[in-house]
């Protein structure tokens, strides 16, 4: 214990083998990735909240998912472009535990939420004639906040279970603060930790992705098996796109938590680049793929614009009158 180090704050170090003259574009992917992501996610939540014609379940599981991201991207880019371009790549110690558990929080809580927009789609495809009987605002509504509920507890024990450990560093080989990260700083053994962590990782992994795969599976058997052969595309072309996105969220956190507990070594690098497209990439795809191409919210904006538009267009008159 005698190399305990002061865990008052940690360093971030992002992409730690990252050359310096590469620092410049990777806080720029960094910063367009924050930007395209919160302007996505953030258009998504005002228009189902303040539309009523999307005041219907499938918008109201999506307006969930958009926040959690919203969420998860704000507390954790800021902090590393912040130590890109102003070198403030310290977090304290408070700080960093919040993160964990942020982290943790929202990114099981995307978990079940894409879990149940999977549900949805299964009623939906599947039981048409009693969807609006099964799905209901109401429903969906106590399942989100049941989900919102639930992985805080779990989150909650990961963070204060890290917090309890006297630390051997301070820097933190990653782009935020999460489970693996904090860790693998500690200067006892945590191995029986880091099983409990991972048993918990994969139940809230496996559970999800076990329904999703059983949803879609379903979905794309009813699609194929309808009798008119150009129906059946847009929707199958719908399922293939979203679950592409739900396989590059689960299948590299299910590599990572494995790789971690079989003790397989990444190089840091790689290791930090797999977490950010995991963690970042759906982020800004979940806008477009869950929601920007459905007709519903592509009418709206069309009529949001339309309208801006018509009211510019009403104005002019009267700013060139007040001029003359």
């Amino acid at each position: 214990m005698a190399n305990q180090s002061d865990s008052s704050e940690f360093i971030l170090l992002g992409f730690p083998g990252l050359p310096e003259n590469y620092n410049t574009p990777v806080s720029i992917t960094l910063f367009l990735v924050y930007i395209i992501a919160l302007f996505a996610n953030g258009t998504v939540i005002i228009l189902i909240v303040f539309s009523r014609r999307l005041h219907q379940p499938m918008y109201v599981i999506i307006a969930n998912l958009a926040l959690s991201d919203l969420l998860f991207d704000t507390i954790t880019l800021p902090k590393i472009i912040a130590k890109y371009w102003f070198d403030d790549g310290s977090i304290s110690f408070v700080g960093c535990i919040f993160q964990v558990f942020c982290v943790h929080y929202l990114g099981s809580l995307d978990s079940f939420i894409i879990m149940l927009m999977a549900v949805d789609r299964y009623v939906a495809i599947r039981k048409p004639l009693r969807y609006f009987s099964i799905i209901t605002n109401k429903r969906i509504l106590v399942l989100c906040a049941f989900f919102w509920f639930v992985p805080a507890l779990i989150a909650l024990a990961t963070a204060v279970l890290d917090s309890s450990f006297p630390f051997c560093g301070n820097t933190i080989k990653s782009c935020f603060c999460n489970n693996m990260a904090v860790t693998a700083l500690a200067c006892i053994d945590v191995t029986f930790v880091r099983r409990v962590n991972f048993c918990l990782a994969m139940f809230v992994l496996l559970l999800p992705l076990a329904f999703i795969i059983f949803s879609y599976a379903a979905i794309i058997r009813t699609i194929c098996s309808m009798n008119q052969s150009e129906c059946w595309r847009k929707p199958f072309y719908t399922c293939v796109t979203h679950l592409l996105v739900i396989g590059l969220y689960f299948i590299p956190r299910i590599f990572v938590y494995v790789a971690n507990q079989v003790k397989l070594l990444l190089h840091e690098d790689l290791s930090v680049l797999i977490l950010c497209l995991y963690t970042f990439v759906p982020h800004m795809a979940n806008p477009v793929i869950y929601c920007l191409r459905t007709k519903e919210i592509r009418g709206t904006l069309v009529k949001f614009f339309k309208k801006k538009l018509s009211l510019k267009m009403e104005q002019r008159p009267v700013v060139s009158v007040i001029m003359e």
